[in-house]
């Protein structure tokens, strides 16, 4: 009996400092309130410094875009550039091999330097 007593007490006494410091925080003065609606309101045009600094945001943001995406696109060029480099190097290595393989000795070793018969 004696905890459920204390257990009230405590309950009791916790509600009554939530509601005291709830009270302080999210109530505001009458006067507040309505300089806040009155600078806010939903039909309210914004003022030219609010638009002035959405409008460099955006501007900023899109700068960042831009960068980020020229970056990517000078990557992928310059890794396409790679992989058509080496492609290029393989085809000419395996056609300098070909070269040497049948080359016989009695004309110059190139691919398309043969007496046509």
């Amino acid at each position: 009996m004696a905890w459920k007593q204390l257990l009230l007490v405590s309950c009791f006494s916790t509600a009554v400092l939530l509601l005291s410091s709830m009270e302080q925080k999210i109530f505001m003065q009458e006067s507040d309130a309505s300089n806040f609606l009155k600078k806010r309101s939903k039909r309210s045009s914004k003022s030219r410094d609010e638009v002035n600094a959405e409008d460099r945001q955006r501007l900023r943001a899109d700068e960042l875009r831009r960068e980020y995406h020229e970056e990517q696109r000078n990557e992928f060029e310059n890794f396409v550039e790679e992989q058509n480099d080496e492609q290029e190097e393989r085809g000419r290595e395996a056609i300098e091999q070909w070269r040497q393989w049948h080359y016989d000795g009695l004309y110059p070793p190139y691919l398309y330097n043969r007496h046509h018969i």
